[in-house]
């Protein structure tokens, strides 16, 4: 994926191509993979927001949405060899987490990009460990999405941590379920879409 993304100057094109690997990669590794309810997505800019459990949620989401969204993630990502180049060819956007200064300037230039028109895809857990839950969620994809003018849509990724546990780097043949949960307003959005997330994949609240 990487070599054929590098050759394509069009985005949109090179998320196609993403999107259609991911699925291919799934299926070649013996993964049921399906998607539940994309005729809610809306037809305008939103933002998703998604649970987080494994590594390869990235690539169940990636095949799961069509080629609008940009995807927001944390920062470290970039400095992964051949990820962090793919990312970018894919118009992601990386935030720093941990220099306040530092992140500030990510998130205007995130909200820049959203006030544009461009849907965006977060992980609002920030990161994943061991514990099986559903930690709080970060703050920046609600304010981008309030700031813009943008509806949140809830996401819940089912079974990648049991297809690739946190840790691991063997992958197991168990489903992937990626299911579009529901439309919320910006300005109830975060404790919502948590609740509706844990109720679906069946996962505690961190307290």
């Amino acid at each position: 994926m990487l070599a054929i993304n590098l050759f394509l100057p069009n985005l949109r094109h090179r998320r196609v191509v993403a999107g259609t690997v991911g699925r291919v990669f799934l299926a070649l590794s013996g993964i049921p993979f399906t998607v539940e309810g994309l005729e809610r997505l809306p037809k305008t800019p939103c933002v998703v927001v998604a649970n987080h459990a494994s590594y390869i949620d990235a690539v169940a989401i990636v095949a799961a949405l069509p080629p609008e969204f940009a995807f927001v993630i944390k920062k470290e990502m970039v400095r992964v060899p051949l990820a962090g180049l793919l990312l970018r060819r894919l118009g992601s956007q990386f935030v720093e987490r941990f220099d306040r200064h530092k992140g500030a300037t990510d998130a205007r230039r995130v909200l820049r990009l959203a006030a544009s028109g461009q849907s965006l895809m977060f992980f609002p857990e920030g990161t994943f460990d061991e514990t099986r839950q559903i930690a709080k969620f970060l703050g920046g994809a609600f304010t981008t999405a309030a700031r813009a003018k943008m509806p949140v849509v809830a996401v819940a990724i089912h079974g990648t941590r049991s297809v690739m546990p946190p840790g691991g780097i063997s992958i197991r043949r168990r489903p992937i379920r990626v299911e579009i949960l529901a439309v919320l307003p910006a300005d109830e959005a975060r404790l919502k879409s948590r609740e509706l997330i844990a109720n679906s994949v069946g996962d505690p609240l961190a307290p």
